[in-house]
């Protein structure tokens, strides 16, 4: 960590933050801050960023990791929901880390809803984050914003679990399938309850995710994740009749399996992301039925009303290759 590892926040350091402040750790925004410097070290360590990167955190809160952060890496975005600690934090890394300072931005927004950050495009995601909105945070960033090509995130030891699974454990999901889209999870080890504040009543873990180029298919990744949702929303039935509402009849989602090389017996927890990038380009009316009506001119497209079908096609394309 260099000269500033003094600089990071102890127990004492981050309850005095927050008395100043008149901050206290809420459940609904999922505030548990880290008071444990050798564990703020070790994430960082994991994180495996190095000094060129740009680095998004996510809930950086009074800014115990981002002080760990600041050191290693070219620049950090610290996205910050609540004002107060995002109002505070700038003081904060310019009073522990003042040759460091510079490199700390923050943007008081929700993750979940921005469709970017100013500066340098971020490299790596690496964010402390509450269990209740981890997924959906992780997913929405890997979307929004493709050059992040890394990320270590610390989430509930569940949520880990989930994140990481491959198929055929009963662990394995939706979570797990939408982001092995993006990449390859993993586990990168597990974190005790008495390193924040307040103590949490579940065990932590951290994943560890490397980005790679989806699974080959013509379907969009909208496409694509209609189809895991629909297979997981009736996890314990066969996917022929788990996903008889997305094609239309039992029977349609029979042929779409057979034509993707699926069993149709099989259930949603058997199939990687692959598969479920096969099957999508199967639905009654979907991409490839589009494309050859559309190579032989024929059917909606042939008319008047095939433009604004085509231009709804071509949009669902443009958005799914823009979002991976």
């Amino acid at each position: 960590m260099g000269d500033d590892a003094h600089a990071l926040l102890g127990p004492a350091d981050v309850r005095a933050l927050a008395a100043r402040l008149g901050i206290r750790p809420t459940k609904t925004l999922g505030q548990n801050f880290v008071i444990d410097a050798n564990t703020v070290r070790r994430i960082v360590r994991t994180a495996g960023v190095a000094p060129d990167d740009v680095v998004i955190e996510v809930g950086p809160g009074l800014g115990s990791l981002t002080l760990g952060l600041l050191p290693e890496v070219r620049r950090v975005v610290a996205v910050e929901i609540d004002p107060a600690l995002a109002a505070e934090l700038p003081a904060t890394a310019a009073a522990r880390a003042p040759g460091l300072a510079d490199r700390l931005e923050v943007v008081t927004a929700d993750a979940l809803r921005i469709d970017g950050v100013p500066g340098p495009e971020p490299t790596a995601l690496v964010a402390n984050l509450p269990y209740n909105v981890a997924v959906p945070v992780v997913l929405h960033l890997l979307a929004t914003l493709p050059s992040l090509r890394r990320a270590l995130v610390m989430v509930q030891a569940e949520v880990a679990a989930r994140m990481a699974a491959g198929p055929g454990g009963k662990v394995y999901g939706v979570p797990s399938v939408k982001l092995a889209w993006y990449g390859e999870a993993r586990r990168a080890g597990d974190v005790g309850t008495k390193v924040f504040w307040p103590a949490p009543n579940v065990e932590s873990g951290l994943v560890a995710f490397t980005r790679r180029e989806p699974p080959p298919t013509r379907a969009t990744r909208e496409e694509v994740f209609a189809v895991v949702d629909a297979a997981f929303a009736q996890r314990r039935k066969t996917l022929r009749a788990a996903l008889a509402g997305w094609a239309g009849s039992p029977a349609a989602a029979e042929r779409a399996l057979v034509a993707a090389g699926v069993d149709p017996k099989a259930r949603g927890e058997a199939l990687d992301v692959a598969a479920f990038a096969r099957i999508a380009q199967y639905r009654p009316g979907g991409v490839l039925e589009r494309n050859e009506a559309e190579d032989h001119g024929e059917g909606a497209f042939a008319d008047g009303a095939g433009e604004d079908a085509r231009g709804g096609a071509g949009d669902a394309g443009d958005r799914g290759s823009r979002m991976q």
